[in-house]
C-alpha cells in the first residue's frame, strides 16, 4: 500500500462513515439461513492434498484437477516455491506435495514450473528432509518406503484413559489423525501409480527407496529418545506374525468403531480436512466400498468445502460460521445497531440453535461437566471449543433475543461449560482441560501435528472477557455496552473469584519480557497482547481483590506502540511463530490494526494517543468504497510453524469493532 498521509485531527464524522459503509457490507454478507461464514484459506498443499488423495478415493474429476493446477500455478513463488502462507518463504513440504500434485494432474516435469520446484526441493534436502505428513503420503503411492514409516499401532486404542498416555492425552486434532493412521499404516497399502507420474527424481539420495534400509529417528538423546526405543519395538512387533499377536485384529476392528462412531452428520470427522481424508482412506484399506452410506457421505460433505469459479478451486480446511457470526454480531451491536435489529436477531437465533446438547470427547477427562457448548464449524459435536462458546455467550448476551428465556439458558449452560474446562494453571485451551504432557511434545509426528492442546494468553482473555461482561452487566460498564446480565458471577464468592485469579495468575506468568503475550490461534504477540488488554478493562473495577496494576499494562501498551508501522498500521508475520519472537511483516493489515487499536482503546486512562490517531487513519484511508478492506495476508493462526490460516472476514468486523470503541472513547 502507499504511504498514507497521516490526519492527527481525523474527525469522528469521517469515522462514522466508515462505521456505516462496513455495517452494511456486513449486513450484505450474512446467508439466508442467518449465519456469517467468509472463506478459509490455507496454504495450497491443502487442494494439493486433495487431488492426490483424491485418486484413491475416486472423487476427482479432469476439470477440478485442472482448476487446482491453475491454483497452484498461480501462487507459486519465484524460485520455484510455496509457502505456509501469503508472500512466505518457501516450505518444503509444501512444494513437494504441489509438485506431486501436478504432476500427477498431467503437468511434464519439464516444465519451468517443475524444474524451478524440482530444483527448490534438492536445494532443500529432497524428499529425504521432508516431515511424516508428506512420506506418508507418498508411502500410499509407493514413493516412499513404509518400512520407514514410524510405526502406531492400533493396539493404542485399548490403553484406559486414566493410564499415564491414552489416546485422550492427545489434542483433539491429534486424536482424530492418529486413529485413522494407525490403520494406514498398520495395513501399509500402496496404490497403483503410473510410472510415468512417480517423482523419484526428488530424491537427494536414490538408496532412500530402499524398503531394506530404515533410516534413524531423530531426537535419538533427550526426551524423544523414549519414542525412538518405541518406535523400534513397534516395528519388531508389527513383523511378528499374526498368530502372535491376538489383540492386532480387534484392535483394528475397536478403531474402524471408533473412526465410524466418531463421523459428523455432515460426513465430516472433528469438521477438518486432516482426519477427515485420512478416516476415508483408512475406511477404504478395511474394505469399504465408494458406495458404502459412511463413504458416501463422507465424499458428498467434501463439496460443501469447496469453492470454486470457472478457472480455479480452494479446499477450505473447515469452516468458520460459529465463529464468524459470533464476531459479526458482537461488531454489528458494539457499533451502534439495535440489539432487536432484525438481522441480528436472525444471528442470534441461529446461533442458539448450533448449540451443542450432547457430551463429547471432553468428557472422557470430565466426566462432571454438564454439556451447552458450541463448535467453531457447522457441525462438530465430539469437538466443541471453549473460545467458541466464549465468544457466543459474549454476542448473545448484547441480543434482545425474542425467546429470552431460551438465550438466557443457553448462555448459562455455555458459560458453565466453560468455567468447568479451566486447566489446573488457570489457562483455557481450545478444546481440552489439562492436555498437556509435554512428553508427546516429542512423538515422530510432532513434526506436522501439534500434539497438545496447551492452555494460552488469547483464549483465556476471551473466558475473562465475558466473565467481567456479565459482572459489570450489573454494574457499570465502561464500555458504554452493558448488554443482559444472564449468568450470574459473584467475584467476591469463593468459587468465582478463585476461577478469575487463577486466569489473571496465568496472565502474569505468561507475559513476556518485553510486555507482550503470545496469541495461539491469531497472529500472533499483537492478537495476544490485545486480547489480554481488552480482559483487563471488563474486569477493572468490577473484581473485589483485583488490583489493576497487578498485571504491567503499561508495558504491554508500550510495546504495541513499538509495534507500529510508518503508515499508522501494525502488521506481523506468521514467522514470529518460528523463531518465538515478534517478527514485523513489513506492512500493514487491517485486522492486526484492529487488534493493536483494540487493545491501546482498552486501556484505561489511556489517551486517543497519536499512536491510536494514526491507526485509525489507517484504517479509514484504507477502507474500499464497499465498507470491506483488502487483505491478503495469513492472521489467523493452526498449527505454529506448519499451517496457518485467513479468515476472510477478520479484515472486516475487527476493523468495524476497533472504529466504533474509538468513537466511543472520544466521545467520552
Amino acid at each position: 500500500m502507499d504511504t498514507l498521509k497521516i490526519d492527527k485531527k481525523i474527525g469522528e464524522k469521517k469515522v462514522k462513515e466508515c462505521i456505516s459503509r462496513s455495517q452494511e457490507y456486513l449486513l450484505s454478507r450474512q446467508h439466508s439461513n442467518g449465519y456469517w461464514a467468509g472463506i478459509l484459506e490455507a496454504d495450497v498443499s491443502v487442494v494439493a492434498d486433495y487431488i492426490i488423495l483424491g485418486r484413491i478415493l475416486g472423487i476427482n474429476s479432469k476439470r477440478r484437477e485442472e482448476k487446482a493446477v491453475n491454483y497452484l500455478l498461480d501462487n507459486q513463488n519465484m524460485d520455484g516455491s510455496w509457502s505456509l502462507f501469503w508472500k512466505g518463504n518457501g516450505s518444503l513440504d509444501v512444494t513437494i506435495k504441489s509438485y506431486f500434485c501436478l504432476k500427477m494432474s498431467g503437468l511434464s516435469s519439464d516444465t519451468e514450473y517443475m524444474r524451478k520446484a524440482r530444483n527448490f526441493i534438492l536445494k532443500n534436502g529432497g524428499i529425504e528432509n521432508a516431515n511424516t505428513y508428506t512420506k506418508i503420503i507418498l508411502a500410499l503411492f509407493g514413493q516412499y518406503p513404509w518400512k520407514k514409516i514410524p510405526e502406531i499401532p492400533p493396539e493404542i486404542i485399548f490403553l484406559p484413559d486414566w493410564f499415564y498416555i491414552s489416546i485422550y492425552d492427545f489434542a483433539s486434532w491429534a486424536r482424530a489423525t492418529i486413529m485413522a493412521f494407525s490403520i494406514i499404516i498398520t495395513l501399509k497399502p500402496i496404490f497403483s501409480l503410473e510410472k510415468e507420474k512417480s517423482i523419484f527424481e526428488l530424491y537427494l539420495n536414490s538408496k532412500e527407496t530402499d524398503n531394506s534400509k530404515t533410516r534413524k529417528l531423530k531426537h535419538m538423546y533427550g526426551p524423544g529418545s523414549i519414542f525412538v526405543l518405541l518406535n523400534g519395538l513397534f516395528k519388531l512387533w508389527d513383523r511378528m506374525p499374526e498368530k502372535i499377536k491376538p489383540l492386532r485384529s480387534k484392535a483394528i476392528k475397536k478403531v474402524e468403531e471408533w473412526i465410524l462412531e466418531h463421523q459428523e452428520d455432515d460426513g465430516s470427522w472433528g469438521g477438518i480436512m486432516l482426519p477427515w481424508l485420512f478416516s476415508l482412506i483408512a475406511l477404504k484399506c478395511l474394505g469399504y466400498k465408494e458406495t458404502h452410506p459412511v463413504i458416501r457421505k463422507g465424499i458428498k460433505g467434501l463439496e460443501n468445502f469447496i469453492v470454486e469459479d470457472s478457472r480455479i478451486m480452494v479446499l477450505q480446511p473447515a469452516t468458520s460460521p460459529v465463529w464468524d457470526t459470533a464476531w459479526t454480531l458482537i461488531a454489528l451491536r458494539e457499533s451502534g445497531l439495535e440489539s432487536c435489529h432484525p438481522q441480528l436477531l436472525k444471528g442470534a437465533n441461529w446461533l442458539m440453535d448450533k448449540q451443542i446438547n450432547v457430551c463429547g470427547d471432553w468428557k472422557i477427562k470430565n466426566p462432571g461437566i454438564k454439556p451447552g457448548c458450541w463448535s467453531f464449524e457447522f457441525e462438530n459435536k465430539f469437538y466443541p471449543d471453549i473460545d467458541d462458546t466464549s465468544v457466543v455467550c459474549w454476542a448473545l448476551s448484547l441480543i434482545e433475543a425474542p425467546d429470552r428465556k431460551k438465550r438466557d439458558e443457553a448462555v448459562k449452560k455455555g458459560i458453565n461449560w466453560v468455567i468447568g474446562m479451566q486447566n489446573n494453571d488457570g489457562s483455557w485451551a481450545a478444546f481440552d482441560r489439562n492436555n498437556h504432557k509435554k512428553v508427546l511434545k516429542h512423538i515422530p509426528f510432532a513434526d506436522f501435528i501439534t500434539p497438545l492442546d496447551f492452555g494460552s494468553p488469547d483464549i483465556t482473555a476471551h473466558v475473562l472477557s465475558i466473565l467481567g461482561k456479565q459482572y459489570c452487566s450489573n454494574n457499570s460498564n465502561k464500555d458504554g455496552n452493558k448488554g443482559e446480565a444472564i449468568y450470574n458471577i459473584n467475584a467476591n464468592s469463593f468459587t468465582d473469584k478463585e476461577v478469575i485469579l487463577k486466569a489473571l495468575s496465568y496472565l502474569k506468568k505468561t507475559q513476556r519480557e518485553d510486555g507482550s503475550w503470545y496469541g495461539r490461534w491469531g497472529v500472533n504477540f499483537i492478537y495476544g497482547t490485545s486480547k489480554v488488554l481488552q480482559a483487563l478493562e471488563s474486569l477493572d473495577n468490577c473484581i473485589s481483590g483485583y488490583n489493576p496494576h497487578y498485571i504491567n499494562k503499561d508495558k504491554a501498551v508500550k510495546w504495541l506502540k513499538s509495534s507500529q508501522n510508518e503508515d499508522g498500521g501494525w502488521g506481523e508475520s506468521c514467522s514470529s511463530y518460528e523463531i518465538n519472537k515478534y517478527r514485523s511483516l513489513g506492512e500493514s493489515t487491517a485486522s492486526q490494526t484492529a487488534w493493536a487499536l483494540q487493545g491501546l482503546l482498552a486501556v484505561s486512562g489511556e489517551e486517543i494517543s497519536e499512536e491510536v490517531l494514526k491507526g485509525i487513519n489507517y484504517l479509514t484511508e484504507s477502507q474500499q468504497d464497499n465498507g470491506s478492506w483488502n487483505e491478503k495476508h495469513f492472521t489467523g493462526g493452526g498449527f505454529p510453524g506448519a499451517f496457518y490460516l485467513r479468515y476472510e472476514l477478520y479484515k472486516d468486523y475487527f476493523p468495524l469493532m476497533a472504529l466504533a470503541k474509538f468513537i466511543k472513547v472520544k466521545e467520552k
